[in-house]
């Protein structure tokens, strides 16, 4: 599995942690920045993710901001792209066994470094249960491609 991440500002020392925590899972990661604490705009680095997930160079994502808010709201403007902003376990694991979310937005002002490893090992471990949801999912995808207004 291959993993894109991203950061802004105020991510970025989350985002040191959980690369600890991806390296001792031998999970193969690339850093696609922020590298430093310096205000930056977190669309920029949202973007930057999710057009890796969604092109396919990647498995999934995990990005870093303030609130997991703005992050992925940014990320799911990126067609194929399904973020899901993560705040406990049962919302790490229904986004992925109903949801097949493919990146992951981690609140860094309101998560502890543990909590979010726990996060992360959830995301990365569970399954999509496919079934009942893959239509659900299928809707979701259809939303890529309709225009503003049009019903699906």
């Amino acid at each position: 599995m291959r993993i894109a991440l991203g950061a802004d500002h105020a991510g970025v020392v989350l985002k040191e942690q959980i690369k600890r925590y991806l390296d001792e899972r031998r999970v193969e990661y690339t850093d696609f920045g922020t590298d430093s604490t310096d205000a930056v705009d977190y669309p920029d680095y949202a973007a930057k993710v999710a057009r890796e997930v969604a092109g396919g160079a990647y498995d999934r994502g995990i990005l870093f901001c303030g609130s997991g808010i703005g992050m992925a709201i940014a990320a799911n403007k990126v067609p194929g792209i399904r973020a899901a902003p993560i705040v406990d376990e049962a919302s790490a694991r229904l986004s992925r066994s109903h949801n097949d979310a493919n990146v992951l937005s981690l609140a860094a002002r309101l998560t502890a470094a543990e909590e979010a490893r726990t996060f992360v090992q959830i995301f990365l471990d569970t399954p999509f249960e496919g079934g009942r949801h893959q239509r659900r999912v299928s809707k979701i995808a259809a939303l890529d491609h309709s225009a503003v207004g049009k019903t699906v």
